[in-house]
């Protein structure tokens, strides 16, 4: 049985999820020196961009506009970068930011979709997507560590 609660927090927090992953490439993307690697977080962020049009279209049905990142787990995000970024400009400390913030977005989505088991099959299989999209990031990012 669905809860349409379930579903909306569920999507809320995969929303929320999406805007964290795409203000933590533009923070970092100018900053990239190898081209494959600008490459693959470009083409990681146009997968959370449009996984994020298509969870902001199902949240509309439900009459929500979203949820944003919270506010403080962003700006520790931005502190963490600026801070690293700082000490050294390499595209390798690039991957281990992004790595660290996949990790725990991936940790979180299992969390929330454990927390709101009622939600529907398909706000699941939206946050399905994005833990695979998440996963395939750290993955790929591996080599520049």
């Amino acid at each position: 049985m669905t809860n349409n609660s379930d579903t909306i927090e569920l999507l809320k927090e995969c929303d929320a999820g999406v805007k964290m992953a795409v203000a933590s490439f533009d923070d970092v993307i100018d900053r990239i020196r190898d081209s494959n690697m600008k490459d693959l977080l470009c083409t990681s962020k146009e997968h959370h961009h449009e996984l994020g049009q298509e969870i902001h279209s199902l949240l509309c049905r439900y009459d929500d506009s979203g949820k944003d990142p919270n506010p403080i787990a962003k700006g520790m995000s931005w502190m963490k970068t600026t801070m690293k970024m700082g000490m050294d400009e390499s595209d390798a400390t690039v991957a281990d930011l992004i790595t660290d913030g996949c990790n725990m977005g991936v940790k979180s989505l299992h969390k929330y979709m454990n927390q709101y088991k009622g939600a529907d099959k398909t706000s699941r299989d939206i946050c399905g997507r994005l833990v695979s999209i998440e996963e395939n990031l750290c993955k790929d990012l591996r080599e520049y560590l």
